[in-house]
């Protein structure tokens, strides 16, 4: 594994005098350097008297913080800030962590091993914390571990630790175990290190153990500058370095692997030697659908005698995880604290304005972002009134109700296409947000857009704005020579430009390597804003004085949805500074599709819990059940056979039932079931209250005879009133439907004509939508679309011709048409939803001679969409859905006309005598039953009979707060009910029956035994794969072409990459795969034989680009004119770099093949994928 270090690179004077060095030089001479050197920059923001030099020098085991940093110990307030965890399964970027240095140093622009003086003072001599490291573990062997204390832990650091590390240091002293509970940047990992320190001064080890192998590379770094190097080493996937060390850092599933050894053994002791403490960083990724399981596993297996500390994001039921914790492994003590030591101040920002969020309380949205006052803004209404409607104005301000449900002056609620042209008016540029951020000193900033595309638009938009300076320029400058120079494939070409204005790009689409160099940078302060995806937030430490949300929403395999409280909480977790920022600060911007309101509650919601996601996979069930081997020798001893006798059922299964879910659930589950028992029987009682027979009760009880008689009467006429209408209300939309279908097939090669749909959300908000029309779905020949409608359940119509009168036209079965709406969304209705067509549209001219004609450019932006469509509202004629355009749609959807300039007389739905009468009966009707409604309002009774409607009202009411609670109480039952046994066995039974495993001997087959030491998704499948006879006779570069297509999940071509191309593998590789593809369908079937739902990958459409890496292409001929971002093609190339290293240490695998995976292991591994190691 190459070891990669950015500070030989970035060694140049920074804007605020530091100097960075790459070397273990003399303390003295460096400082000489850097005085030398300092000048070349002069700070700007420093005021005069407090100009300060920093000169900083890198020695692998040397760190220093001259400057205090002290910490308040006041009762901890609540705060806004918290975190949970996202993590990007493609993503390499390292998940989000709690750096030391930021915790206790000046942030990053000062590291640990930076030397801070004022030129007012000459500077203090001061040891380095290694050595003061050194100097307590000396104290320790001399005096004995009764000297360890949170006092004398403390003394390690320059500073004062605050309140919450000093609980959490002296639960771990008294033999506890630990769960941390605190926001970002608190410096949760300062308990972990003060653990390792107590931990190696008794001569004992501790495992730290990371999501991810780019965090674990990570950690590795910052404890060797803490430690001695032969104190720390690594495990991963790829790097084992001085794995025998007292303090070893490792990914997750390395531990959780480490602990199947060890569990249920028969002989006494552990596998884990000399191990008194494990930390579980990122605790919270127990609640991680795809790896949550692994944290689970690791807690349940853990000897008890070992400690753990476990460091989580603010999480709702922290009192959860600890008592569960404390129930199957041993005493647990619980420290939170929510309070953030860099206070976060949230804005939003709007075209003209940056705006506090919040109200002055901090409890409410700001008034002045809700959407009447935008509205009465945008109407030219301004406070340079004169005096006296200027009070008037800000006294009805004043009564006025700023919340979610927008109405217009006249009281009636605002239409979507209202909102949507407010909002619309408000949405600023990149440019305008910028310059708001610029003005008020809140640079740097990380900005989260989700998705790479808009993360490199946004860095070109800005190419042009330089917000370097000079000297920054020339900074930039230089490092990026140094880069090129070292790594030229690394260099990401289209993000020069932007890179030296100062912008850059940071998501999953980048290099490794180049996403360092960007941290790197960005750190230094030479990068003022980061456009970074969401898995910034999760993975890289990486804070700014500022974090930029540019969306509330974001696209899902769902379609569009909200952020969560704890996304949109951990990514403003990314704001503030220690040490160098008063505040941070969260800028939320103003969207087509949110505003300020949305953005409000989200925030106010409150945290989400840690949910139990305990599933069984194959290598858990292997490794729990797995006795004596096959091939076991004669001459294995008894204590060896009584190991290898392996667990039974009934021992399995009391392991699998200690998971988290199950404590939850014998905890919660019987209140809230106690709870949804009472509900149902109110819900039941107050039905019994709306029924007619109850109401007719209360009104005779009430009214007299006379008057009961009267409205009595007048209510069955009532009711036989709107069963007409009803009926006229079916045949009027039936008389529509047969009106529509001649003239919008007249439109299908014709003009583009504009329309209004028309229809109301769940809320009752009638919305009217002006749109232009494109063409009947079934006429869409070849498309994404009609595949969809077609084959989707979802999208099935009634058929309304044989629930008709059997004279009834044929013409009447609604069918499904598309069209884009002028809010730029693109809209699949029914005949129902169209309130009129227009004889005006486009022309479907081309606008040169050769140009495609505007019908088919709409018809090719429909298909480039993904598809994620959104229900607004359905009927028995059929749904009207939705779905986001894009930015080529734009453009068109601007020029569709607003309703107030279509004329009424180009309507034509009007020039159907057939639906004019249908519509004139519907009308009277209607009208009949509005006055025979006013005649019982008249009646000598109604007084009287109105208490019981009102009466009656109110338990509606009441029924639908219980209704909510109900489903409340329904999803949380859901949520914790835990599966984990029904699917041990599925997969037992899958075992049993594919010969890797006889559950009823627990013998082990060689199958078996492979899988059980595989690391992977499906650990069966990828064994069956190794084991078949047919990868023996491949070369090195076709196996590993072979393997990558087993680990290719969610690797995809990008769409926007036009006249792009990838390599084809093969003859010889497409044909194994395809072998392959009989015996993955073999087990499929299996899986669904037993119920069991555990994806089986086989792709080969990237196996030709490992392929050519294998072959020793070089990076600049596999990229030339790629379809894929170079990110997921390193992602590719790793994982199955990771699946090749793990094949030589498999049991029972062909030498043949083993040797071929070790030789297309080593060929592969070379920049620019190499991983940054320790």
């Amino acid at each position: 594994m190459n070891t990669i270090s950015f500070s030989s690179i970035l060694w140049s004077p920074q804007r605020s005098t530091r100097l960075t060095f790459s070397s273990s030089s003399i303390f003295k001479h460096s400082l000489s350097l850097t005085q030398t050197l300092a000048f070349f920059c002069t700070p700007k923001s420093l005021p005069p008297n407090s100009l300060r030099f920093r000169a900083s020098f890198k020695s692998r085991s040397s760190t220093f913080t001259a400057q205090p940093q002290l910490s308040d110990e006041e009762d901890e307030d609540e705060d806004d800030d918290y975190e949970d965890e996202e993590e990007d399964d493609d993503d390499v970027a390292a998940d989000e962590y709690d750096d030391v240095s930021g915790d206790f140093s000046e942030g990053l622009d000062q590291s640990d091993d930076e030397i801070e003086f004022s030129a007012e003072a000459p500077a203090r001599t001061e040891q380095f914390k290694w050595q003061r490291v050194e100097k307590f573990r000396n104290e320790v062997r001399e005096f004995g571990n009764e000297i360890i204390d949170v006092d004398e832990l403390a003394s390690v650091y320059d500073f004062r630790i605050d309140k919450f590390q000093r609980l959490a240091i002296k639960a771990f002293l008294k033999g506890s175990s630990v769960v941390v509970s605190a926001p970002t940047s608190s410096g949760k990992t300062l308990i972990a290190e003060a653990a390792a320190i107590a931990t190696i001064a008794r001569g004992r080890r501790l495992f730290y153990t990371t999501p991810l192998k780019a965090l674990s590379n990570q950690k590795f770094r910052e404890f060797r500058e803490t430690f001695q190097d032969s104190d720390v080493g690594l495990l991963t996937g790829d790097s084992a370095v001085n794995k025998d060390a007292q303090v070893v850092i490792m990914t997750t599933e390395i531990l959780r692997n480490m602990l199947y050894q060890s569990v249920g053994m028969v002989s006494s002791g552990h596998s884990l030697f000399h191990v008194d403490v494990i930390v579980l960083d990122e605790v919270h990724y127990l609640s991680d659908i795809s790896r949550g399981t692994v944290w689970e596993e690791i807690v349940i297996y853990c000897p008890k005698e070992v400690q753990l500390i476990c460091l989580s994001a603010t999480v709702a039921n922290p009192d959860e995880l600890a008592g569960w914790i404390g129930k199957i492994h041993g005493k647990t003590e619980l420290v939170t604290s929510s309070k953030r030591p860099v206070p976060l101040t949230w804005h939003f920002s709007t075209k003209t304005s940056l705006l506090p969020l919040l109200d002055e309380t901090g409890t409410k949205m700001n008034r002045k972002l809700s959407l009447n006052y935008l509205q009465l803004n945008a109407s030219g209404i301004r406070s340079s009134r004169d005096d006296s409607r200027r009070k008037n104005s800000r006294k009805r301000a004043n009564e006025m109700t700023y919340d979610y449900d927008a109405t217009r002056s006249n009281g009636q609620p605002l239409s979507k296409n209202d909102i949507s042209a407010i909002r619309r008016s408000q949405v600023p540029q990149i440019a305008d947000t910028l310059w708001q951020l610029k003005a008020r000193d809140m640079l740097p900033a990380v900005w989260f857009i989700f998705s790479r595309k808009g993360c490199d638009a946004a860095v070109q938009y800005l190419e042009d704005h330089n917000l370097l300076d000079e000297c920054e320029m020339s900074e930039v400058e230089l490092a990026l020579k140094r880069f090129r120079v070292q790594y030229p494939d690394a260099v990401r070409q289209i993000a020069v430009k932007g890179l030296r204005q100062g912008v850059a790009a940071h998501h999953a689409g980048c290099l490794p390597l180049w996403k360092s160099f960007i941290e790197e940078l960005f750190q230094r302060g030479l990068v003022k804003v980061v456009f970074a995806t969401e898995t910034l937030a999760a993975g890289i430490n990486m804070p700014a004085r500022t974090a930029v949300i540019a969306s509330l929403g974001k696209r899902s395999d769902s379609g569009r949805i909200h952020l969560s409280p704890n996304e949109l909480l951990q990514m403003a977790g990314r704001a503030g500074r220690r040490g160098i920022d008063d505040n941070g600060h969260v800028v939320l911007v103003q969207t087509p599709y949110e505003g300020a309101e949305e953005c409000t509650k989200v925030l106010f919601a409150g945290l989400e819990p840690l949910v139990s996601q305990f599933t069984a996979s194959y290598g858990m069930v292997l490794n729990l059940l797995a006795g004596a081997k096959v091939t076991r020798r004669s001459n294995v001893s008894e204590d060896a056979k009584a190991f290898q006798a392996g667990r039974t059922l009934e021992e399995a299964r009391k392991l699998v039932e200690q998971s988290f879910g199950n404590y939850v659930s014998s905890n919660v589950m019987l209140a809230a079931r106690e709870e949804l028992t009472k509900i149902k029987k109110e819900i039941e009682m107050l039905t019994s209250e709306l029924s007619d027979e109850a109401i007719d009760r209360k009104s005779r009880k009430l009214l007299s005879e006379a008057a009961y008689k009267e409205i009595t009467d007048l209510q069955e006429e009532l009711r036989a009133q709107k069963r007409l209408r009803t009926e006229l209300r079916r045949k009027m939309e039936s008389q529509k439907i047969i009106s529509l279908k001649p003239l919008l097939e007249e439109f299908e090669n014709g003009q583009l004509p504009f329309l209004c749909l028309q229809y109301k959300d769940p809320e009752g908000v009638q919305h009217a939508v002006p749109a232009v029309y494109l063409r009947k779905v079934d006429s869409l020949e070849g498309s994404k679309l009609k595949k969809m409608v077609t084959d989707e359940d979802a999208f099935s119509l009634n058929d309304t011709e044989k629930e008709s009168d059997s004279d009834a036209e044929p013409s009447l079965e609604p069918s499904y048409y598309v069209a884009l709406g002028s809010d730029n969304s693109w809209y699949i209705f029914t005949e129902k939803w169209i309130k009129t067509v227009y004889k005006t549209g486009f022309p479907n001219v081309a606008l040169a001679q050769g140009d495609p004609l505007p019908r088919e450019i709409m018809r090719m932006l429909l298909d480039k969409e993904d598809m994620k469509w959104d229900k607004l509202s359905d009927s028995e004629f059929g749904g009207v859905w939705c779905m986001e355009g894009s930015l080529e749609t734009w453009s068109w959807s601007l020029n569709v006309p607003v309703l107030n300039s279509l004329s009424e007389s180009d309507e034509l739905l009007h020039t159907s005598e057939a639906y004019h009468g249908a519509v004139e009966r519907y009308k009277q009707q209607r009208t009949k039953v509005a006055r025979l409604k006013k005649k019982i309002s008249r009646t000598e009774g109604f007084k009287e009979y109105k208490k019981v409607i009102d009466m009656t009202k109110l338990t509606e009411e009441k029924m639908k707060r219980l209704k909510a609670r109900s489903r409340r109480l329904t999803n949380r039952i859901e949520q914790i009910e835990p599966s984990g046994w029904k699917e041990f066995l599925q997969i037992s039974n899958v075992i049993h029956e594919s010969r890797a495993l006889d559950i009823n001997t627990h013998v082990i087959f060689p199958l078996g035994e492979t899988a059980a030491a595989i690391r992977g998704e499906n650990e069966l499948w990828l064994a069956m794969a190794l084991r078949n006879k047919v990868l023996t006779e491949l070369k090195p570069a076709q196996l590993a072409a072979v393997l990558a297509s087993l680990v290719s999940e969610g690797i995809k071509v990008r769409p926007w990459k036009n006249n792009s191309y990838i390599y084809e593998p093969t003859s010889v590789v497409l044909n194994v795969i395809s072998f392959l593809n009989g015996q993955r369908s073999s087990l499929v079937q299996l899986q669904e034989k037993h119920g069991v739902n555990i994806d089986s990958c086989l792709d080969s459409q990237f196996a030709g680009m490992v392929e050519a890496w294998a072959s020793g292409l070089t990076w600049r001929e596999m990229m030339m004119d790629c379809a894929m971002d170079e990110g997921d093609l390193a992602r590719l190339l790793r994982r199955t770099i990771d699946l090749l290293a793990q094949v030589p240490k498999l049991p029972d695998i062909d030498p043949v093949l083993q040797s071929n995976a070790r030789a297309a292991s080593e060929v592969m591994d070379r920049p620019p994928i190499s991983e940054l190691a320790g």
